[in-house]
């Protein structure tokens, strides 16, 4: 078979008056999933469905043995799948070396069908349309007032949306505001130096950071990551934080002071939908007298202390996130330190802007806490430029 009529755009077919199939072309095979060699030297009916056999038998092969000719036959073919593939059959019937040849062209019409189908649709609903536009000019002008009446409401409904939405803005503005204000303010002295940095993805954010001076020389930490984004999760660091603050000022120790962010978390949903919204926390006491620090990691990513001697060490899991289960027993973890170091706490929105490797190197510098915050901070805006959604961001920086 030439090439051209091989990758022609429709199937062709070569048929004996017996139905042998003499030569298919590959645009056809592919079409129905078959090779070759499944349908040369078979019987037509290899490629159609059971009605379409009978179809064949009684009017195609005794039309074409009288006029040597079929236009536009609707045929329905069926793949190797068993899938029926609906086609218009045109073919021609003539003698070649004695023998009769009927060559055959076959064009699917799926979107025929389809484009058929959206016709009749268009008709009806013009036909309706039309039946409808007849009505009497009273009925008309009835669905017209209706339709202005409507037209007003809505743009009435319109205007208290936006009344509505600026409303909202407003105060997420000013819970947002509220927020801020109510994150601890960094300090730095002969003992520590703090920097910090909060970013929510949407108006609210679900991380919070708080620390304290406990006593001299000894400072508490937390920093928390909320379930989810927006208003709920603000609400839920909120009252965390609010907690944190009341416990930490009475001396409650590291064990007290998750196991009740625990209790508050569980109480907090109680009676609520049955969702559990949880919340991935690190607490850790930094003593400078003793040079210890003491902490518990629920869930959290790991806090990351660089030692003066450039000695990387990681404060990871070990408790899962607070909310979770209920009855749990937190333990802590200490850390004893020389001389001096830094310490870095964060959330999962910065990891997923800035590589541990990256992080690392920034960290390594040797510079002021505030000229590492900026690197930092720099890494992270070029996802926000670039325009990729992130998540909510915060981290702490401390040098002892």
């Amino acid at each position: 078979m030439e090439r051209q009529l091989d990758e022609a755009p429709c199937g062709f077919l070569v048929l004996a008056d017996d139905g042998e199939i003499l030569s298919v072309n590959r645009t056809l095979l592919e079409l129905l999933g078959f090779d070759r060699s499944d349908l040369i030297n078979k019987h037509v009916n290899h490629l159609l469905t059971k009605p379409s056999r009978v179809f064949c038998q009684l009017y195609f092969f005794p039309l074409i043995k009288i006029e040597n000719k079929i236009e536009e036959m609707h045929f329905a073919l069926q793949n190797k799948n068993g899938e029926e593939v609906p086609a218009l059959i045109f073919a021609n019937r003539y003698i070649k070396e004695g023998i009769a040849v009927n060559e055959c062209v076959f064009v699917p019409m799926h979107k025929r069908l389809e484009y058929e189908s959206e016709i009749l649709k268009a008709r009806n609903i013009a036909d309706t349309a039309l039946k409808e536009a007849a009505k009497t000019n009273a009925e008309l002008n009835t669905v017209l007032a209706a339709l202005k009446e409507k037209q007003e409401e809505l743009v009435e409904m319109n205007k208290q949306k936006e009344v509505y939405q600026e409303r909202i803005k407003k105060e997420l503005d000013l819970a947002k505001s509220i927020q801020g204000i109510s994150l601890s303010t960094p300090f730095s002295n002969e003992q520590i130096g703090i920097s910090a940095y909060y970013q929510s993805s949407t108006e609210l954010s679900g991380d919070m950071y708080s620390f304290y001076q406990i006593s001299p020389g000894k400072y508490g930490f937390i920093i928390l990551d909320v379930m989810g984004h927006g208003i709920s999760s603000a609400l839920i660091s909120m009252s965390l934080r609010s907690l944190f603050q009341l416990l930490i000022m009475k001396g409650a120790t590291a064990e007290e002071i998750m196991a009740e962010l625990d209790t508050q978390l569980h109480l907090l949903f109680r009676n609520g939908d049955g969702i559990k919204h949880y919340c991935t926390a690190v607490f850790l006491t930094i003593d400078t007298n003793k040079q210890e620090i003491e902490y518990i990691n629920a869930g959290h990513p790991p806090a990351i202390w660089l030692g003066l001697d450039g000695e990387i060490s990681k404060f990871k899991t070990t408790m899962p996130p607070i909310g979770m289960f209920e009855d749990l027993t937190f333990q802590k973890s200490s850390f004893s330190y020389q001389e001096g170091g830094r310490l870095f706490l964060y959330t999962d929105g910065v990891t997923d802007a800035i590589s541990d490797n990256t992080l690392n190197i920034l960290l390594k510098e040797q510079e002021p806490i505030e000229t590492i915050k900026e690197k930092i901070v720099h890494f992270l805006k070029l996802d926000e430029e670039m325009g990729i959604k992130v998540d909510d961001r915060c981290f702490l920086l401390i040098d002892v």
